[in-house]
């Protein structure tokens, strides 16, 4: 049996420049980090022959095009696995719709579990770009490719994303000091609720297709928050990135309709009366977790349980998608 986890993420600065009606014509930045929640994915040779599959539900297919699962289906595409024999189960540490990148960071499991059972090196890059390829690209999804990245190399980690769909990866330059701060004082909760960012996620892209001014400006404005972030957070000027969080946030909401409403709102306003000095929602909006920059974390931790949210503690990952058993 295969074992492979992915890391999921949070954005740190710059998300929404990864998609390609945004990057192919002005070029995208975004900073993100890999945390230790994770997306497992199990691969091995059952018995009899067939494709068995344990996800949310429970597929047995004759044949790959009769996959209902799509990421599942285009993966098994990628590979010439012969006449189908294999079983795939997958569960998460997070649920789905969160914010946390876990679908990209399903497909880079999945694709690194595949690359294992056929016997084929993939590099962390590689593995990147066939995600963003099975999700983008196949399925036709209006992702970035943040998710795919990030997973694939794990770290506190900018990139670059070029016109020519080529992506420069480069660690945040921050030391120990910097880092461990950070860690400690970024916050996350859950609001109780997941939501799919299909929906906001098309708008930007279409407005993007449309050369919509107010979309191409606020994605310029983010773009720039992003860099403004790295510079800031390498010079150890966390009370200065906590501020820019909430710069990005707040042109966040101007920029979609859907990006957050009036309960996310209350609970953003209670955060920054009682210890935040910036925060967002993680992922496209409108649900999943907030995550804040905390100069007073008991008090902070306080109020957002009082207000009836749930924090989930965690650590930032250094590793990026790996087997973990094989």
């Amino acid at each position: 049996m295969i074992i492979v986890k992915s890391p999921l993420r949070i954005s740190l600065g710059g998300g929404g420049t990864d998609l390609p009606s945004y990057y192919r014509n002005h070029g995208g930045f975004l900073l993100a980090a890999a945390i230790d929640k994770f997306v497992y994915v199990t691969v091995s040779k059952p018995f009899y022959p067939g494709i068995f599959l344990k996800y949310s539900k429970i597929e047995h297919a004759k044949e790959i095009d009769d996959i209902q699962h799509p990421i599942i289906r285009e993966s098994l595409h990628q590979f010439d696995i012969g006449r189908p024999q294999i079983e795939i189960t997958t569960l998460a540490d997070i649920p789905a719709g969160t914010g946390l990148g876990s679908s990209g960071s399903f497909t880079t499991a999945l694709l690194r579990a595949l690359h294992a059972h056929v016997r084929s090196i993939v590099t962390p890059g590689e593995l990147a770009e066939q995600a963003c390829h099975v999700e983008i690209d196949r399925l036709g999804e209006p992702i970035g490719k943040q998710d795919q990245y990030i997973a694939a190399f794990g770290g506190i980690t900018c990139f670059t994303f070029r016109q020519d769909d080529t992506v420069e990866v480069q660690p945040l330059a921050v030391n120990d000091e910097t880092r461990y701060s950070l860690e400690d004082n970024l916050l996350l909760f859950f609001t109780g609720f997941a939501r799919s960012a299909s929906a906001v996620l098309q708008d930007q892209d279409r407005r993007t297709r449309e050369n919509d001014s107010q979309m191409i400006d606020s994605l310029h404005y983010l773009k720039d928050i992003g860099l403004r972030s790295k510079a800031t957070l390498e010079c150890g000027d966390l009370a200065g990135f906590g501020k820019l969080m909430d710069e990005q946030w707040e042109n966040k909401r101007r920029r979609s309709k859907g990006a957050s409403n009036p309960q996310i709102d209350e609970w953003y306003r209670i955060a920054r009366n009682n210890g935040a000095v910036g925060g967002k929602l993680i992922g496209a909006g409108g649900g999943g977790f907030l995550m804040f920059y905390a100069e007073d974390k008991v008090r902070l931790r306080h109020a957002m349980c009082e207000a009836g949210l749930t924090e989930v503690r965690f650590r930032f990952d250094f590793e990026g998608t790996r087997i973990v058993a094989q």
